[in-house]
């Protein structure tokens, strides 16, 4: 099968896993429902299922779909910028970052609302984007800017800002468990707000990353010869770093950290259709939301009525994906 073959055969069943992935997120939860009472909703109005249905399930699903795509697309940005399969969100320290960021909110005791989000939720997106920042001025050295120091730099910082998010947690014991919902993210409080927060950083972002697809492509010939074909490699790397944390510090302001969905699903999804950029990062966009949807499921449902956290789930399934990927680099 050709290529374009197999992108068409992998949209069509993508396609139906997804609509598959919200028609049983809609019927699972703590009350039970059934497919009656779904279509009461759409054809009568009934108001207490209205609730159940559109307030708290669906709500919830479409934010999964939204965090899911959004790591996803990260990854496969960083991927590509670091020319490296085992690049991610971590890899640049946002995600550990905006854990800290949460986790010190919780330490300092603030518990104030903004327009609907919580000052964990906007400590958490600004302290990514700020150890994403310090991470790029100490990854230049006289002006130039060297992507192989940048994933060292990276590294460190990430790994700084984990031992502090420790400390904090060993200092205030108390908080233990809203920790938790921050290092192995969930779903539990979901709603529209959030969605609407996350949504427009997730569409400009895909936008531009499509828009300017062929540069990922020509980096990947190396940048002296990118710059010789029309790319401006270095205003398109700050770009693409730009919406990368842009779109790791947003998600894990809304659900906390949920690993290796950013490492996992572009690669798979390069190895089912290809490198080419211009398709990849919709591609994975999509099959990351997918795959997301069906890990809360999986959360949901497989200690009911106890909830895990879904980055049980996911690391379950991304870690020996990601030991494989290791030996295949070896």
């Amino acid at each position: 099968m050709t290529i374009r073959g197999k992108r068409r055969l992998l949209f069509i069943i993508l396609l139906i896993l997804l609509a598959a992935g919200f028609f049983f997120s809609l019927l699972k939860g703590p009350v039970p429902t059934s497919f009656k009472d779904f279509m009461n909703l759409l054809f009568r109005g009934d108001k207490t299922y209205s609730t159940i249905f559109i307030d708290l399930r669906l709500s919830r699903v479409l934010l999964a779909f939204l965090v899911g795509a959004s790591l996803s697309l990260s990854g496969a940005i960083l991927q590509g910028y670091f020319q490296n399969p085992m690049a991610g969100p971590f890899v640049v320290g946002v995600s550990s970052g905006a854990s800290f960021g949460a986790v010190l909110s919780m330490f300092l005791g603030l518990s104030m609302t903004f327009h609907g989000f919580s000052l964990q939720s906007i400590f958490a997106f600004f302290s990514g984007f700020a150890i994403v920042y310090v991470v790029y001025l100490l990854s230049q050295r006289k002006g130039v800017f060297k992507v192989e120091t940048l994933l060292l730099v990276g590294i460190a910082a990430g790994a700084m800002a984990s031992s502090l998010t420790s400390f904090l947690i060993f200092l205030k014991s108390e908080s233990f468990e809203q920790a938790v919902f921050w290092l192995l993210g969930s779903f539990t409080l979901s709603d529209w707000r959030q969605i609407t927060a996350v949504a427009p950083y997730f569409f400009l972002s895909l936008i531009v990353a499509q828009w300017l697809a062929k540069d990922m492509n020509l980096l990947a010939l190396g940048d002296e010869t990118a710059q010789s074909l029309g790319c401006a490699v270095n205003r398109v790397r700050k770009i693409f770093l730009g919406i990368a944390t842009l779109l790791a510090a947003s998600s894990v302001s809304v659900s906390g950290i949920i690993g290796f969905v950013g490492l996992i699903v572009p690669h798979w999804v390069r190895i089912l259709i290809g490198p080419d950029h211009r398709y990849l990062f919709f591609f994975s966009s999509l099959t990351g939301g997918i795959f997301l949807i069906f890990s809360d499921l999986l959360a949901r449902t497989l200690l009911f009525p106890t909830e895990l956290p879904i980055g049980i789930i996911t690391a379950a399934i991304g870690a020996p994906f990601f030991i494989y990927l290791l030996n295949q680099s070896r």
